[in-house]
C-alpha cells in the first residue's frame, strides 16, 4: 500500500483498459487489430476469430463485426516473417474480458501481434475506407481556386 493512501482505504492498480471503482460492469466497446502468421492456413486462420468470438460471447460481450484486411507487407520483419495477415475485430465487452482475451492472444503462436483499442464514443461504428494510398496523389482542384468566365 503506498505511503499517501488514507487508512482503510483499499487501493488498487488499474490497467490502460480497466474501469474505475464501481463501475465493474460497465460494457465498452473494443476493437483488436490482429496481425496473424501468413503461413497460417486459412481454417487456422478462422480458427483464431472463432476462440475470439466464443471468449467474448462467454465473458458476457457481443461480437459486432469481423473485417479481414488480408495479406499486407510489413514495414519491418517480425520473427523473420516480410509479411502478415490482419483482421480487425469490433465487439463490446467488460474489462476482465479483454483482458483475458488479451492473455490468450499473447501465448497464440499464429498470432504476431495484437492490438486493443477502446472505440471512442460518437465514433464511426464501422472502419473508415481510405481514399487513396499513402504517397499516391489524386489531381483536385482546389476548392478556392477562381473560375474563368
Amino acid at each position: 500500500m503506498p505511503r499517501d493512501a488514507a487508512p482503510g482505504r483499499r487501493t488498487t492498480r488499474r490497467g490502460r483498459f480497466r474501469p474505475r471503482e464501481g463501475e465493474r460492469e460497465r460494457v465498452t466497446e473494443y476493437e483488436i487489430l490482429l496481425l496473424l502468421d501468413p503461413e497460417l492456413a486459412e481454417e487456422k486462420q478462422a480458427d483464431v476469430v472463432a476462440r475470439l468470438r466464443d471468449m467474448i460471447e462467454k465473458g458476457g460481450g457481443t461480437f459486432e463485426r469481423h473485417d479481414v484486411w488480408g495479406r499486407r507487407r510489413l514495414a519491418y520483419p517480425i520473427d523473420k516473417k516480410e509479411e502478415g495477415v490482419y483482421h480487425l475485430v469490433s465487439f463490446s465487452s467488460n474489462a476482465e474480458t479483454l483482458d483475458e482475451i488479451s492473455r490468450v492472444l499473447k501465448i497464440d503462436d499464429g498470432v504476431m501481434r495484437h492490438m486493443a483499442t477502446r472505440r471512442p464514443e460518437g465514433g464511426p461504428s464501422e472502419p473508415m475506407a481510405a481514399t487513396a494510398a499513402i504517397g499516391d496523389h489524386v489531381e483536385s482542384d482546389p476548392a478556392d481556386a477562381l473560375e474563368e468566365e
